[in-house]
């Protein structure tokens, strides 16, 4: 592979077109490749990363990489997994991929979730956060009623729903609201409502929270973390969090996985802490109304 030449190191390789033997899609402009190794990305070993870094980072992949379809340039590099533990060997592995791909200026995006899987959710989310990037590029924002109008970003477009009712099309987690409902109705969950919160760190990534009343003292709780480097999603990320809790959330519920159930009143001693933190969050903390039990 040749270097593209785009980035202002030069370090990054172009993603030579395959016939579209190896690619996922192609999708607005841009062609999917599933698992790529940093080596098939980046053309040798940057400045500031020492030989032992290179060999440890440039075997190690990520589940897709975004490339542009007319030039191969890679636009994003994606991981979708659980969280790496604190002083793992994953979590060493992963800083040093996000220290080879800053030194070449790679954009990387990375989902934490104990639930999603790249195999199983990744192409939908890879497709939904390129529609989104293509929207909020295009300048395509409706306007909302009112005296002066603002532009309604992606997430809040209103159309109509398979059932019949109108709401917002791109809510990844609509179908796991039907589930809750479904399963609330054959008697499963205690109440038919999901319910969540999403916040931002100042200097760390977005979370989503996304939870299901399963008995009236226990909860299914997911939570999912949206980390943006030298990236945008064309939606806040945070929101996107929530979204993605939800739909952890509804696959717990479709297999009737409704086991590791937090209390209740666990659940809500755990949203005053993240409450009593808002001052390390972008924008404080907006979901004071759930931290009554």
């Amino acid at each position: 592979m040749t270097s593209i030449g785009s980035d202002e190191r030069g370090y990054l390789r172009a993603v030579p077109a395959d016939g579209g033997r190896d690619t996922m899609l192609s999708r607005a402009g841009h062609r999917i490749y599933p698992a790529r190794r940093l080596s098939d990305l980046v053309q040798g070993r940057p400045p500031g990363v020492t030989g032992s870094q290179w060999s440890s980072a440039s075997r190690a992949s990520f589940d897709f990489v975004v490339c542009a379809a007319d030039t191969g340039r890679p636009i994003v590099a994606v991981e979708i997994g659980p969280v790496a533990a604190a002083g793992s060997a994953e979590q060493r592995v992963e800083r040093l991929k996000d220290a080879v791909s800053a030194a070449v200026g790679l954009p990387v995006l990375r989902i934490g979730s104990s639930t999603l899987r790249a195999a199983e959710h990744g192409r939908r989310l890879v497709e939904y956060v390129l529609d989104a990037r293509a929207y909020a590029a295009g300048g395509t924002g409706v306007a909302a009623a009112g005296d002066d109008p603002a532009p309604v970003g992606f997430r809040d477009i209103l159309g109509r729903l398979p059932d019949g009712r109108t709401g917002a099309v791109n809510d990844l987690g609509a179908l796991t609201r039907a589930a809750a409902v479904e399963a609330y109705v054959a008697g499963r969950v205690a109440d038919p409502i999901v319910r969540g919160l999403h916040v931002r760190w100042a200097d760390g990534p977005a979370q989503g929270w996304s939870w299901v009343q399963v008995r009236p003292d226990a909860c299914l709780v997911e939570r999912v973390s949206v980390t943006e480097h030298r990236f945008s999603c064309g939606i806040d990320p945070a929101r996107l969090a929530e979204d993605l809790a939800t739909v952890a959330a509804g696959e717990r519920l479709r297999a009737d996985a409704l086991t590791d159930l937090l209390p209740r009143t666990e659940l809500t001693a755990q949203i005053v802490a993240l409450s009593r933190r808002r001052d390390e969050l972008v924008g404080g903390f907006a979901f004071d109304h759930l931290c009554a039990d």
